[in-house]
Protein backbone atom coordinates (compact mmCIF):
# COMPACT_ATOMS: atom_id res chain seq x y z
CA UNK A 1 0.00 0.00 0.00
CA UNK A 2 1.54 2.84 -0.79
CA UNK A 3 2.84 6.11 1.32
CA UNK A 4 -0.47 7.84 1.68
CA UNK A 5 -2.51 4.66 2.93
CA UNK A 6 -4.53 4.81 5.79
CA UNK A 7 -5.27 8.95 5.14
CA UNK A 8 -7.90 10.56 3.27
CA UNK A 9 -6.15 13.97 2.45
CA UNK A 10 -4.70 14.53 -0.82
CA UNK A 11 -4.76 17.54 -3.27
CA UNK A 12 -7.52 19.42 -4.33
CA UNK A 13 -8.81 19.75 -7.43
CA UNK A 14 -11.94 20.25 -6.99
CA UNK A 15 -14.25 22.50 -4.56
CA UNK A 16 -14.70 20.45 -0.98
CA UNK A 17 -18.82 20.87 -0.81
CA UNK A 18 -21.17 20.67 -3.43
CA UNK A 19 -24.33 23.23 -3.57
CA UNK A 20 -26.91 22.94 -1.25
CA UNK A 21 -29.21 20.25 -2.06
CA UNK A 22 -26.91 18.22 -3.92
CA UNK A 23 -26.01 14.51 -3.22
CA UNK A 24 -22.35 14.47 -2.04
CA UNK A 25 -19.67 14.10 -5.14
CA UNK A 26 -17.98 10.84 -5.68
CA UNK A 27 -14.98 12.42 -4.17
CA UNK A 28 -16.68 13.58 -0.65
CA UNK A 29 -17.74 9.85 -0.40
CA UNK A 30 -14.78 8.62 -0.80
CA UNK A 31 -13.27 10.77 1.31
CA UNK A 32 -15.49 10.39 4.47
CA UNK A 33 -14.69 6.32 3.86
CA UNK A 34 -13.16 5.19 7.22
CA UNK A 35 -9.43 3.26 6.94
CA UNK A 36 -8.70 0.55 9.48
CA UNK A 37 -10.60 -0.30 12.15
CA UNK A 38 -8.76 0.10 15.95
CA UNK A 39 -7.43 -2.94 17.40
CA UNK A 40 -4.88 -3.48 14.74
CA UNK A 41 -2.10 -6.27 15.46
CA UNK A 42 1.86 -4.69 15.11
CA UNK A 43 4.80 -5.56 13.25
CA UNK A 44 7.99 -6.00 15.10
CA UNK A 45 10.34 -6.22 13.02
CA UNK A 46 13.01 -7.39 15.65
CA UNK A 47 10.63 -10.66 16.43
CA UNK A 48 10.41 -12.12 12.34
CA UNK A 49 11.72 -15.22 10.85
CA UNK A 50 14.92 -15.29 8.85
CA UNK A 51 12.63 -15.96 5.31
CA UNK A 52 9.43 -14.33 4.26
CA UNK A 53 7.90 -17.52 3.53
CA UNK A 54 7.48 -18.37 7.46
CA UNK A 55 6.19 -15.12 7.82
CA UNK A 56 3.89 -14.98 5.10
CA UNK A 57 2.90 -18.29 6.22
CA UNK A 58 1.90 -17.03 10.24
CA UNK A 59 0.12 -13.43 8.68
CA UNK A 60 -2.07 -15.96 6.14
CA UNK A 61 -3.17 -17.94 9.05
CA UNK A 62 -4.02 -15.16 11.52
CA UNK A 63 -5.94 -13.89 8.57
CA UNK A 64 -8.06 -17.14 8.06
CA UNK A 65 -8.94 -17.36 12.02
CA UNK A 66 -9.56 -13.72 11.98
CA UNK A 67 -12.18 -14.28 9.17
CA UNK A 68 -11.27 -12.01 6.76
CA UNK A 69 -12.94 -12.60 4.01
CA UNK A 70 -10.91 -14.62 0.94
CA UNK A 71 -7.48 -14.52 2.62
CA UNK A 72 -5.89 -16.18 -0.45
CA UNK A 73 -7.93 -13.75 -3.06
CA UNK A 74 -4.40 -12.00 -4.55
CA UNK A 75 -3.83 -9.89 -7.12
CA UNK A 76 -1.78 -11.06 -10.04
CA UNK A 77 0.14 -8.33 -12.59
CA UNK A 78 1.73 -9.36 -15.59
CA UNK A 79 3.30 -7.49 -18.87
CA UNK A 80 3.72 -9.41 -21.88
CA UNK A 81 6.71 -8.71 -24.37
CA UNK A 82 4.93 -5.26 -24.98
CA UNK A 83 5.16 -3.60 -21.63
CA UNK A 84 1.39 -3.14 -21.31
CA UNK A 85 0.54 -4.34 -17.33
CA UNK A 86 -2.64 -6.80 -16.91
CA UNK A 87 -3.82 -7.07 -13.54
CA UNK A 88 -6.28 -9.85 -11.93
CA UNK A 89 -7.45 -11.49 -8.98
CA UNK A 90 -6.39 -15.33 -8.58
CA UNK A 91 -6.26 -17.79 -5.70
CA UNK A 92 -3.18 -18.62 -4.01
CA UNK A 93 -2.97 -22.41 -3.96
CA UNK A 94 0.33 -23.10 -1.93
CA UNK A 95 3.69 -21.76 -0.36
CA UNK A 96 6.36 -23.59 -0.33
CA UNK A 97 10.08 -23.69 -1.05
CA UNK A 98 9.09 -23.45 -5.01
CA UNK A 99 7.25 -19.87 -3.91
CA UNK A 100 4.07 -18.81 -4.25
CA UNK A 101 1.62 -20.59 -6.30
CA UNK A 102 -1.46 -20.22 -8.81
CA UNK A 103 -3.17 -21.74 -11.56
CA UNK A 104 -4.58 -21.37 -14.82
CA UNK A 105 -5.18 -22.25 -18.69
CA UNK A 106 -1.65 -21.50 -20.50
CA UNK A 107 -3.95 -20.60 -23.33
CA UNK A 108 -5.39 -17.76 -20.89
CA UNK A 109 -4.12 -14.03 -21.15
CA UNK A 110 -1.70 -13.90 -17.83
CA UNK A 111 -0.26 -17.21 -19.36
CA UNK A 112 0.69 -15.89 -22.71
CA UNK A 113 1.98 -12.79 -21.13
CA UNK A 114 4.25 -15.06 -18.45
CA UNK A 115 5.13 -17.10 -21.40
CA UNK A 116 6.44 -13.65 -23.09
CA UNK A 117 7.74 -12.27 -20.26
CA UNK A 118 8.26 -14.09 -16.53
CA UNK A 119 8.49 -11.71 -14.18
CA UNK A 120 5.45 -11.01 -12.33
CA UNK A 121 4.00 -9.51 -8.58
CA UNK A 122 1.46 -10.50 -6.49
CA UNK A 123 -0.30 -8.30 -3.75
CA UNK A 124 -2.57 -9.48 -0.84
CA UNK A 125 -4.79 -7.02 0.92
CA UNK A 126 -6.14 -7.70 4.53
CA UNK A 127 -8.20 -4.64 5.56
CA UNK A 128 -9.64 -6.12 9.15
CA UNK A 129 -5.99 -6.41 9.92
CA UNK A 130 -4.56 -3.37 8.32
CA UNK A 131 -2.19 -5.80 6.04
CA UNK A 132 -0.48 -5.64 2.78
CA UNK A 133 1.94 -8.38 1.75
CA UNK A 134 3.89 -7.49 -2.83
CA UNK A 135 5.80 -10.16 -3.63
CA UNK A 136 7.97 -9.89 -6.55
CA UNK A 137 9.77 -12.60 -8.88
CA UNK A 138 9.78 -14.65 -11.76
CA UNK A 139 7.13 -17.67 -12.68
CA UNK A 140 7.75 -20.61 -13.80
CA UNK A 141 5.87 -23.39 -14.72
CA UNK A 142 4.71 -27.01 -12.53
CA UNK A 143 5.25 -30.41 -14.26
CA UNK A 144 2.45 -31.81 -15.72
CA UNK A 145 1.22 -34.30 -13.27
CA UNK A 146 1.77 -31.16 -10.53
CA UNK A 147 -1.00 -29.62 -13.14
CA UNK A 148 -2.69 -32.14 -13.20
CA UNK A 149 -3.65 -33.06 -9.93
CA UNK A 150 -4.30 -29.26 -9.57
CA UNK A 151 -6.94 -29.13 -11.46
CA UNK A 152 -8.24 -32.43 -10.03
CA UNK A 153 -8.32 -31.19 -6.80
CA UNK A 154 -10.92 -28.53 -7.72
CA UNK A 155 -14.54 -28.77 -7.32
CA UNK A 156 -17.00 -30.07 -10.21
CA UNK A 157 -18.13 -26.24 -11.18
CA UNK A 158 -14.54 -24.74 -10.91
CA UNK A 159 -13.25 -27.86 -13.04
CA UNK A 160 -16.39 -27.13 -15.59
CA UNK A 161 -15.78 -23.34 -15.63
CA UNK A 162 -12.38 -24.05 -16.97
CA UNK A 163 -13.20 -26.18 -19.37
CA UNK A 164 -15.65 -24.41 -20.97
CA UNK A 165 -12.59 -22.38 -22.63
CA UNK A 166 -12.52 -19.00 -24.43
CA UNK A 167 -11.61 -17.09 -21.35
CA UNK A 168 -11.40 -13.53 -22.19
CA UNK A 169 -12.69 -14.26 -25.86
CA UNK A 170 -16.07 -12.08 -27.05
CA UNK A 171 -19.29 -13.55 -25.66
CA UNK A 172 -22.53 -13.41 -27.58
CA UNK A 173 -24.96 -13.65 -24.90
CA UNK A 174 -25.01 -14.81 -21.52
CA UNK A 175 -27.33 -17.91 -22.29
CA UNK A 176 -24.63 -18.89 -24.45
CA UNK A 177 -22.21 -19.08 -21.67
CA UNK A 178 -24.70 -21.01 -19.53
CA UNK A 179 -25.78 -23.40 -22.18
CA UNK A 180 -22.16 -23.94 -22.62
CA UNK A 181 -21.30 -24.24 -18.59
CA UNK A 182 -24.18 -26.93 -18.28
CA UNK A 183 -23.12 -28.99 -21.14
CA UNK A 184 -19.21 -28.98 -19.56
CA UNK A 185 -20.68 -29.85 -16.22
CA UNK A 186 -22.68 -32.86 -16.91
CA UNK A 187 -19.63 -33.97 -19.16
CA UNK A 188 -17.27 -33.43 -15.75
CA UNK A 189 -19.78 -35.56 -13.63
CA UNK A 190 -20.15 -38.01 -16.52
CA UNK A 191 -16.15 -38.45 -16.12
CA UNK A 192 -14.78 -37.22 -12.89
CA UNK A 193 -11.04 -38.08 -14.59
CA UNK A 194 -11.50 -35.32 -16.94
CA UNK A 195 -8.92 -32.49 -17.48
CA UNK A 196 -8.41 -29.40 -18.70
CA UNK A 197 -5.25 -30.38 -20.99
CA UNK A 198 -3.52 -26.39 -21.02
CA UNK A 199 -4.27 -26.46 -17.26
CA UNK A 200 -1.43 -25.33 -15.89
CA UNK A 201 0.33 -24.98 -12.26
CA UNK A 202 2.62 -21.95 -11.84
CA UNK A 203 5.34 -21.03 -8.58
CA UNK A 204 6.48 -17.66 -8.46
CA UNK A 205 9.70 -17.70 -6.62
CA UNK A 206 9.87 -14.18 -5.18
CA UNK A 207 13.27 -11.84 -5.43
CA UNK A 208 11.49 -9.44 -2.90
CA UNK A 209 8.61 -10.01 -0.29
CA UNK A 210 7.32 -6.82 1.79
CA UNK A 211 5.09 -6.69 4.97
CA UNK A 212 3.14 -3.48 5.37
CA UNK A 213 1.48 -3.82 8.67
CA UNK A 214 -0.94 -0.38 9.43
CA UNK A 215 -1.79 0.72 13.00
CA UNK A 216 -4.01 2.49 15.23
CA UNK A 217 -1.72 5.88 15.22
CA UNK A 218 -1.92 5.84 11.47
CA UNK A 219 1.69 5.08 11.58
CA UNK A 220 2.82 2.20 9.17
CA UNK A 221 5.85 -0.45 9.14
CA UNK A 222 7.17 -1.92 6.31
CA UNK A 223 9.70 -4.62 6.43
CA UNK A 224 11.49 -5.82 2.75
CA UNK A 225 12.58 -9.57 2.11
CA UNK A 226 15.31 -9.39 -0.74
CA UNK A 227 16.96 -12.32 -1.76
CA UNK A 228 20.43 -11.71 -1.36
CA UNK A 229 22.08 -15.47 -3.20
CA UNK A 230 20.65 -18.23 -1.42
CA UNK A 231 19.67 -15.81 1.87
CA UNK A 232 17.50 -13.09 2.58
CA UNK A 233 18.32 -10.01 3.53
CA UNK A 234 15.96 -7.77 5.87
CA UNK A 235 15.22 -3.80 5.94
CA UNK A 236 12.86 -1.33 6.82
CA UNK A 237 11.63 0.97 4.49
CA UNK A 238 9.91 4.21 4.94
CA UNK A 239 6.00 4.08 3.97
Amino acid sequence: MSAGAGRTDGPVSRPETEPAGESPSLRERLRALPTFAPGLPTLDPDATPSDPMTLFRAWIAEAIDAGVPLPHAMTLATAGSSGEVHARTVILKDVDSSGWWFATGSSSPKARDLAENPHAALTFLWPALGRQVRVIGLVTPAAPATSTADFLARSEGSRAAALVGHQSEPLTSRQEYREAFACTLAAVREDPTMIEPTWTAYALAPTSVEFWQASDDRGQTRLRYRAVGHDWEKGLLWP
